[in-house]
């Protein structure tokens, strides 16, 4: 049949809507991870907030041990797996600082300019091409964000910066993700980001320890499972998709943040945060369906 895909071009074409189902499954979790998150730090600390969500991460891990340990144990591309983590976890610091200070659509909202770091990296350390749709996306997403904090207008919030920083140190970590899922699986990735990261978190907590209640278990549950569950489908998806493809999708996470910030914590939905959105979201979504159409032709 004339109009029938070939095999190359059907393989494609799954491998882009599996990198997108992967994303909007991350989406989600990152969400749930960042109700999570603001929940436990009116009680604990941040440094807390961070161990407890590893610990958690352990005990999911542990239920999966014999099929992971066999890879894990040869620790293939030990120092890689050190370098992403060490720079995740200093992202996820000010990030969690970020969704405690922040109305949860602007964290996201900003975190949003880390697709201009994706390309950046990619094509600096996986030498993907940086092409005219993905420079235009990249210019989008700082018109977008001038929109959304509006410098010169009144007073910057300071956390905001610690979130953009947080941003680059993402966009870093996803580059050198895509570096590992090269030569290792998904959950490999996981299991490591748990192992190195939980005695991180352990020896940052003890700066500033704080008692824990029984109530704060099921917060602990929340933003631990969401944030393996995050990981995992973002290593997933970056297994599929270059790197600065797949993360436009995830600008559905600041309408949603929006909504649930809303009906969570009463914050006032902000338009120049849509205003500022739109504008990245229309500028990435655009650079999207034209990679899409490279994939599928």
């Amino acid at each position: 049949m004339p109009n029938e895909p070939i095999p190359a071009q059907a393989g494609r074409r799954s491998a882009f809507l599996q990198g997108l189902l992967w994303m909007g499954l991350s989406m989600v979790s990152f969400i749930a991870m960042s109700v999570g998150s603001r929940e436990l730090a009116s009680a604990l600390s941040i440094q807390q907030v961070l161990f407890f969500r590893a610990l958690v991460g352990l005990f999911v891990i542990l239920a999966f041990a014999r099929v992971l340990f066999p890879e894990v144990r040869n620790g293939k591309l030990m120092k890689l797996h050190v370098l992403r983590n060490g720079v995740h976890f200093l992202a996820q610091y000010l990030w969690t600082i970020g969704v405690v200070m922040l109305p949860l659509a602007s964290v996201f909202a900003l975190e949003f300019t880390m697709p201009i770091w994706v390309a950046f990296f990619a094509f600096l350390f996986l030498k993907e091409r940086l092409t005219t749709p993905r420079i235009v996306a990249t210019i989008g997403g700082f018109v977008g964000v001038l929109v959304i904090v509006r410098p010169g207008i009144g007073m910057v919030d300071p956390t905001a910066g610690l979130v953009l920083l947080a941003a680059a140190g993402y966009g870093l970590s996803l580059i050198l993700v895509k570096q590992l899922t090269r030569h290792v699986s998904p959950g490999a990735v996981v299991v490591w980001m748990i192992l190195i990261q939980l005695p991180l978190g352990f020896l940052a907590s003890l700066t500033d320890w704080r008692p824990v209640s029984f109530s704060d278990i099921p917060w602990m549950l929340v933003s631990g499972i969401g944030a393996l569950a995050a990981h995992y489908s973002q290593a997933q998806a970056l297994r599929r998709l270059d790197a600065s493809v797949i993360m436009p999708i995830d600008f559905l996470r600041v309408p949603t943040a929006a909504l649930v910030g809303y009906l969570a914590y009463a914050e006032a939905i902000d338009l120049w945060v849509f205003l500022g959105g739109a504008i990245i979201l229309f500028s990435n979504f655009r650079a999207v369906m034209v990679e899409r159409r490279a994939a599928i032709a």
